[in-house]
């Protein structure tokens, strides 16, 4: 089987872990950085091409798309889509993921649990948004943000007033979410491959610090989810249309929620926690999967 990962850098440690799964199950792999494909579009013939040669011989495909770069990653993965190549993330799975507001909504509707959340468009009435997720403290999203970039942990109602009111004076899209306090400053990683838990983790944050992103010296242990978080993890992936999914989830007093799902998840952390392959339990996916047309929405 010829596998392709959309990658920017060949020298990623899930990009290296995928492509040395990949070798020791027999299959021809290549990293293609993403940004310098070229996508040629006519009638019944789309085709992608990387460094003056056709990649239309693929048989399937792992997207690894960074933030930044959603809107032509997923040009790309589509293209891939449109010539029945299958792929580990879906080009409208992608999309939806990375759109805080809308992955909300999508799990709210699908019965999740989740911290009550509060988007307005730049209103006034700054008060009203503070109550409406249960006072302070509370945390501040930047829509766009990654990686705990632009989340704000907000102690005081004059402080999350200031807050909010400085984001919406910069026009800046953001979410306002409850503080989780009995979570203690940490969070649930719970990898889910083709509907299955393949591996979990306990990020603790670091001391004064309520991130728990293992790059902002968080620490991970491996953990044994309930059977209430292994179903919220699964129908989380589910529900947004994810083979391959990193599903995060806080621990509170009414159940699992979950605040983001991630479909690019790093296989670092989880796989030095866990002690577990989790890159081969992605090969596996695609070696059971290959050869199926993946569904294009437009």
């Amino acid at each position: 089987m010829k596998i392709v990962i959309l990658s920017t850098s060949d020298q990623l440690y899930s990009t290296q872990r995928m492509v040395k799964a990949a070798q020791a199950r027999g299959h021809q792999i290549e990293v293609v950085d993403h940004l310098k494909c070229n996508l040629i579009t006519e009638q019944q013939n789309p085709s992608i091409h990387y460094m003056g040669r056709s990649l239309d011989d693929t048989d399937a495909l792992i997207p690894r798309i960074g933030a930044s770069v959603t809107f032509y990653g997923s040009a790309v993965i589509r293209q891939f889509e449109m010539r029945d190549i299958f792929t580990a993330v879906q080009s409208q799975a992608l999309l939806r993921s990375r759109d805080k507001l809308r992955s909300l909504q999508i799990m709210a509707r699908a019965g999740l649990g989740l911290p009550k959340t509060v988007f307005t468009n730049y209103s006034r009435e700054v008060n009203e948004v503070i109550e409406a997720v249960g006072g302070v403290p509370l945390v501040v999203k930047l829509l766009e943000g990654t990686q705990g970039l632009g989340v704000v942990l907000v102690e005081n109602k004059k402080a999350a007033a200031s807050v909010i009111e400085a984001f919406n004076g910069l026009k800046a899209r953001i979410i306002v979410q409850e503080f989780i306090s009995e979570a203690h400053g940490a969070d649930i990683r719970a990898l889910v491959v083709d509907g299955e838990v393949v591996g979990s983790m306990k990020r603790q944050a670091k001391e004064g610090e309520f991130r728990s992103n293992l790059h902002r010296g968080g620490t991970a242990e491996i953990i044994t989810l309930s059977p209430e978080e292994k179903t919220a993890a699964i129908q989380a992936a589910e529900c947004m249309g994810l083979g391959v999914a990193g599903v995060d989830m806080l621990q509170s007093n009414r159940g699992p929620l979950i605040i983001e799902v991630n479909s690019s998840p790093g296989l670092e952390g989880i796989e030095t926690a866990t002690g577990l392959d989790i890159a081969d339990k992605i090969i596996q996916y695609l070696e059971r999967n290959a050869g199926k047309k993946s569904t294009v929405i437009a």
